[in-house]
C-alpha cells in the first residue's frame, strides 16, 4: 500500500515507505531505497523526511557522509519548524560542521529549539547564556527547564547556581535538593558533591 501510495505522489507514504526500508520492517532492509524515498519526501517539503535525509547523510548511512548536505537538510527542516532539526542546526552551527562557525546563529537556533521544548536544546542555550552571552540569569532560568524536564546534567549546574547564588538567590537547600535529584539520575558529580555535604 505505501509503495502505491508513495509512487502516487503521497509524501507521508514515501516517508513511512523510507523508514520500512531502513528497519527492514515488512521488507528487506535496503538502505538504498530507504534514501530513494527520503529524498522523493524530502523534495516534497516532508520535514520529517528532510530530518532523517541529513541524519543519514550526518552518520554516513547508506550513503557517503556528507556534512554540507546533512546541514542543508537541516536547515531545511528547522525552518519549517521541526524542532530536532533546529537543535542540530544549531550543533552545526556552533562547531562549524558542514557550514562555517557562527555562534549567533547557534545561540538562535538552541533558543527556537528550547522554546519549542526541546530539552537538550535547552541546557546548551544556558551554557550560551553562561559563557557566551555571561547572562547568569537567563542561564539559571533555562538550566532550571532542562532540570524540570529529567536533564542531569542541568539539575547538576542548577544546584551549582544555587549553591553560589549565580542567577538566582543563594539557597544550599535547593542546590542540595537538585544534586540530589542530578545524583539520583547517576550523576557522580552530584554524588560527589552530595558526600561533602554530609
Amino acid at each position: 500500500w505505501y509503495q502505491k501510495a508513495a509512487e502516487n505522489g503521497f509524501e507521508s507514504a514515501m516517508n513511512n515507505l523510507a523508514i520500512y526500508y531502513e528497519n527492514g520492517e515488512e521488507t528487506e532492509k535496503n538502505l538504498e531505497k530507504a534514501l530513494y524515498w527520503f529524498q522523493k519526501a524530502a523534495e516534497n517539503d516532508y520535514t520529517d523526511a528532510m530530518f532523517k535525509l541529513a541524519l543519514c547523510y550526518r552518520n554516513g548511512e547508506g550513503i557517503e557522509k556528507n556534512l554540507e548536505k546533512a546541514f542543508y537538510w537541516y536547515q531545511k527542516a528547522a525552518e519549517k519548524g521541526h524542532i530536532k532539526a533546529m537543535f542540530y542546526l544549531a550543533l552545526f552551527y556552533e562547531n562549524g560542521e558542514g557550514t562555517g562557525r557562527n555562534l549567533e546563529k547557534a545561540f538562535h537556533w538552541y533558543q527556537k529549539a528550547a522554546e519549542n521544548g526541546y530539552t537538550d536544546a535547552m541546557f546548551n542555550l544556558a551554557v550560551c547564556y553562561r559563557n557566551v552571552e555571561e547572562n547568569l540569569e537567563k542561564s539559571f532560568y533555562w538550566y532550571q527547564k532542562a532540570a524540570e524536564n529529567d536533564d542531569t546534567e542541568a539539575m547538576f549546574n542548577l544546584a551549582a547556581c544555587y549553591g553560589n547564588g549565580e542567577g538566582t538567590e543563594k539557597s544550599l537547600e535547593k542546590a542540595f535538593y537538585w544534586y540530589q535529584k542530578a545524583a539520583e539520575n547517576g550523576s557522580e558529580s552530584a554524588m560527589n558533591n552530595l558526600a561533602v555535604c554530609y
